[in-house]
């Protein structure tokens, strides 16, 4: 999987791939872990089955998901999905629901050279989603606890 991602999002460049690591890790909370998400991990899109980037080079982006309560107290009241639990993403379409996650966004997107998208949930919701519900990801991050 990892592998993977560096093919499809990184240019097959792993010191790319370790720059946006280092870049997370260095920036988030303390206690905070990080997964990718979507078609960066998989090779293709879950709604209609186009290969990552489909349009061409760059276009495809990168869903991140951060993880721990930290992360979550990083976004406004009406950033998201299920209040204080899983927030909306980050992204062009909702670019004030974070503004503290700006300045990072803004650094990823230059490493990676395309858009993208940065999610805040609690640790359960990443365990249904990925174990339970068999949702692939890539641990970018571990979290040290559960939050």
């Amino acid at each position: 999987m990892r592998e993977r991602v560096i093919r499809l999002a990184f240019s097959s460049d792993p010191n790319l791939f370790r720059e946006f690591c280092d870049t997370l890790r260095e920036q988030l909370p303390a206690n905070t872990g990080a997964v990718l998400r979507g078609s960066a991990v998989t090779g293709e899109r879950w709604d209609d089955g186009a290969p990552f980037d489909a349009e061409g080079p760059g276009t495809s982006d990168l869903d991140l998901t951060l993880i721990g309560a930290e992360a979550i107290n990083l976004y406004k009241a009406d950033g998201f999905y299920i209040p204080l639990i899983h927030s909306k993403p980050l992204s062009d379409e909702a670019p004030d629901i974070a503004p503290d996650l700006v300045p990072l966004r803004e650094k990823l997107q230059r490493i990676a050279k395309r858009p993208v998208n940065i999610q805040a949930t609690r640790d359960f919701v990443r365990f249904l989603r990925g174990d339970l519900i068999g949702q692939p990801y890539l641990t970018l991050i571990e979290k040290a606890e559960d939050s």
